[in-house]
């Protein structure tokens, strides 16, 4: 039965585990397309334009915004970031779900767009503040300043948990990972994203009327 795709949002303070995740939910669905983002910041090492990001020159960034090709975009750390629009409504009218792994701002701004009634949002909390910042020292691609700008930030990030669908706490990655596979899979069963429902019961009602 074919279906609208959906928009997948994972969002969390930097360092809680929600691009991990994306990855996983990626390697577990290859139906799944991730929502690659447009920035301003420059490339780190080993990264590549169109697939990591778009690297766009903030001039050609803010021609996308009035132009409308964006379909959310917020300021971060001093960079630009956005999703463009055109991508996300081909995979949804293909009936592809689209994995968004992007920061409360964006979140907010895609479910009060005209697609957010197909949004599905989790939020990511880590078990603990001390945890949090362990994990962002472990990944070791931050300078000292970036980590203390970063955990200032979570605080005013985590305020915005109960905007959000579901909400996952990330004390285990595989009891994380398998929560949000069960968020996607009960969101693709729901009655009103089954649009040929309908019709399927009622072949079901002729089946009775003819015996």
């Amino acid at each position: 039965m074919l279906r609208r795709g959906l928009l997948l949002i994972l969002s969390s303070p930097s360092g809680a585990g929600k691009s991990t995740l994306s990855r996983r939910l990626m390697d577990w669905d290859r139906s799944l397309r991730f929502s690659v983002s447009a920035t301003t910041r420059r490339p780190r090492p080993g990264e590549q334009d169109g697939r990591e990001y778009y690297f766009r020159s903030r001039d050609a960034f803010e021609a996308m915004v009035r132009e409308g090709q964006m379909l959310e975009h917020a300021e971060v750390f001093g960079n630009f970031y956005g999703s463009p629009r055109g991508p996300v409504e081909k995979a949804m009218a293909e009936g592809r779900d689209t994995l968004f792994d992007i920061d409360w701002q964006g979140g907010q701004q895609i479910r009060n767009s005209a697609l957010g009634r197909d949004v599905v949002s989790v939020f990511v909390l880590p078990p603990s503040i001390a945890e949090l910042e362990s994990r962002l020292r472990g990944r070791a691609q931050d300078s000292e300043a970036v980590i203390a700008e970063r955990m200032a930030k979570s605080e005013a990030e985590i305020s915005h948990w109960a905007e959000y669908d579901y909400v996952i706490v990330n004390n285990d990655l595989d009891t994380a990972f398998n929560d949000l596979v069960t968020i996607l899979q009960a969101e693709r069963l729901r009655r009103d994203r089954q649009p040929q429902l309908a019709d399927f019961v009622r072949g079901l009602n002729r089946e009775f009327s003819a015996r």
